[in-house]
C-alpha cells in the first residue's frame, strides 16, 4: 500500500513538472509575440473591438466581441495574445497529462509539449488571426476528449463530470466554427472523438443529446450576436465569386455580361489587371476597384451572374479551382507573419530582437525543410492517419485527427481565397499530434471488452507499469 502511494505521488510530481514546463513556454511565447502580432485583418478587428469602427461580419464578429470584453476587463489589447498563449499551452499540458497517465511515458508527454515549439506550429501562436483561434479551440476540444478517455479508462466518471466535459468540449468546438465558418469540416470529427471518448458505446439517445448540445452552443451565440451586436452585413461570400468570374470567364464574356455597366466595367478591369500582375486569387483585394460600399451594393448581381455563368462553364470552373488548390498544396505561401503591420495606432512589437530570433528560427526551417510548410505534406499525413490509425489505445483519436485535418484542407477546394499556410495551420497541429499518439499507442492494447454483467464504463487500464520512469 505504501509503495502504491509513493508511486502515485511520484506520478503527480511529474504532472506538475509538465505544468511548470508549459508555464515557462507560455511565458516565453507571450514575451516573443508581445503585444501580439497583427496583420491588417487583425488591426481591423482591433479597431472594431475598441469601437473605432462599426462591427462587421467580414471577419468573425465573435472574435472582436471577445477582444472587446478582454480590453474592458484588462485595459490592454495585448490580453488577446496572452489568452491565445494560455489556451494553447494549457491544452498541450492537459494532453501531455493524459498521455502520461495513459502510457506512463515521460518522453511521450514531453514530446506533446514539444509540439508547441515546432516551427510550423510556433510560427502563428501569437498572431491574432481567426485561423489561429479556430486551431487553438479545436486543440482545446481534443484535450477535453482525451481527458474523458483518461477518466473513462481509469474509473467510471460520474454523469455530472461526463456531461460537464461534453459541454466544455462543444463550447470550444462551437467557438471554432463561429470564428472560422469552414472549421465545420474539422469540428465534426473532433466532436465524434469527444463523444466516443466520454462514452465507450454511446446509444442513439446519447448521440441525440450530445448533438443537441453542440447545436445549442452554436446557435445561441449566433442569434445573440445577430440580435444584440448587430454586425454590419458585408456580403463577403461575393469575394469568392469575383475570383471565379474574373479567372474563369474571358474578358469578352465579361464585357457582354448582363449586369449594371459600372459592375461590368469593374469586372473587366479586374480580369485584365489580374492577368497583368499574375494574380491567381484574391482578386477583390489585388485587382478589383472596390466601391465605397464594398460588396453590399453589388453582391446580388454578382451572385446571379456567378450562378448563370458557372453552370455553363463547369469544366473551366473546375480547372480553375483545382489549379488554385494545387497551388495551396505545392506552393503554399506566407509560412511566417512578421511582427505588426504598419498602422496609425502607434502599435509596435515590444521586443524586436526576440521577433528577429523567431523569424530566423521559422524562416531557417522553411529554407531547410520546406515540405513541413506545404499543404501536400499535411494532406498526405492526414490521409495516412485516417486510413491507418494503428490498433493501440489511441487509434480512435488518431483517426479522428486525420479525418479532421483532411476534411479541413479539402474543404477549401471551392472557397479558397488565397494560398497561405495559415489555411493548413490546424492540419499541421492535428497531424503532428496524431503522429505522436500513433507512436505512443504502439504496444498498448485497448481495454478488454466488458462481460455482460460488468458495470458500465468500468474499464481496466491496459498498462500498469511498475516503473513510472517511462520508456
Amino acid at each position: 500500500m505504501g509503495q502504491m502511494a509513493w508511486m502515485w505521488r511520484r506520478a503527480q510530481r511529474w504532472v506538475w513538472a509538465l505544468a511548470a514546463v508549459a508555464a515557462v513556454c507560455c511565458l516565453a511565447t507571450t514575451l516573443v509575440f508581445a503585444p501580439g502580432y497583427l496583420s491588417p485583418d487583425s488591426l481591423d478587428q482591433l479597431r472594431q473591438a475598441e469601437g473605432e469602427r462599426p462591427l462587421t461580419d467580414w471577419h468573425p464578429p465573435v472574435l472582436s466581441l471577445v477582444w472587446r470584453a478582454l480590453i474592458a476587463v484588462t485595459g490592454s489589447f495585448a490580453s488577446m495574445a496572452v489568452l491565445q498563449a494560455v489556451l494553447f499551452w494549457g491544452a498541450l499540458w492537459v494532453l501531455a497529462w493524459c498521455v502520461w497517465e495513459l502510457t506512463a511515458s515521460r518522453g511521450g508527454s514531453l514530446a506533446v509539449l514539444g509540439l508547441g515549439l515546432a516551427p510550423f506550429v510556433l510560427t502563428f501562436v501569437g498572431v491574432v488571426w481567426k485561423d489561429v483561434h479556430a486551431a487553438v479551440a479545436l486543440l482545446a476540444a481534443c484535450a477535453v476528449a482525451l481527458t474523458g478517455l483518461r477518466l473513462r479508462e481509469h474509473r467510471s466518471p460520474r454523469p455530472a463530470v461526463r456531461w460537464g466535459l461534453l459541454w466544455l468540449g462543444v463550447l470550444f468546438l462551437a467557438y471554432a466554427m463561429l470564428v472560422r465558418k469552414n472549421a465545420f469540416f474539422a469540428a465534426l470529427p473532433v466532436y465524434a472523438m469527444l463523444v466516443l471518448a466520454l462514452w465507450r458505446a454511446p446509444g442513439r439517445r446519447t448521440w441525440v443529446m450530445c448533438t443537441a448540445a453542440l447545436v445549442a452552443a452554436l446557435v445561441v451565440p449566433t442569434v445573440a450576436i445577430s440580435l444584440f451586436a448587430r454586425p454590419l452585413q458585408t456580403k463577403q461570400a461575393a469575394q469568392i465569386m469575383i475570383d471565379d468570374l474574373v479567372h474563369v470567364l474571358e474578358v469578352d464574356e465579361l464585357r457582354t455580361a448582363d449586369v449594371p455597366p459600372a459592375l461590368r466595367d469593374r469586372l473587366v478591369a479586374a480580369a485584365q489587371e489580374c492577368e497583368r500582375v499574375g494574380a491567381l486569387s484574391d482578386a477583390y483585394w489585388a485587382c478589383y476597384e472596390r466601391p465605397a460600399d464594398g460588396l453590399r451594393g453589388d453582391s446580388g448581381e454578382i451572385t446571379s451572374l456567378w450562378l448563370r455563368e458557372m453552370s455553363g462553364h463547369v469544366p473551366d470552373y473546375l480547372e480553375y479551382r483545382l489549379r488554385l488548390f494545387t497551388t495551396l498544396l505545392f506552393e503554399t505561401d506566407d509560412p511566417y507573419k512578421a511582427g505588426i503591420s504598419r498602422n496609425d495606432l502607434g502599435i509596435e512589437v515590444t521586443h524586436p530582437r526576440l521577433e528577429d530570433m523567431l523569424g530566423t528560427y521559422v524562416n531557417g526551417m522553411v529554407t531547410d525543410m520546406r515540405w513541413l510548410f506545404r499543404g501536400w505534406f499535411w494532406l498526405a499525413v492526414a490521409l495516412v492517419l485516417a486510413i491507418r490509425p494503428g490498433k493501440g489505445r489511441f487509434s480512435m483519436p488518431v483517426r479522428a485527427l486525420g479525418i479532421s485535418s483532411a476534411a479541413y484542407i479539402l474543404g477549401y477546394l471551392p472557397i479558397m481565397p488565397a494560398t497561405d499556410f495559415r489555411y493548413v495551420y490546424w492540419p499541421a497541429i492535428a497531424c503532428t499530434l496524431g503522429l505522436l499518439l500513433l507512436w505512443l499507442g504502439r504496444g498498448t492494447a485497448l481495454p478488454p471488452p466488458k462481460s455482460p454483467g460488468a458495470a458500465p464504463d468500468r474499464a481496466v487500464t491496459a498498462q500498469q507499469p511498475a516503473d513510472a520512469g517511462g520508456r
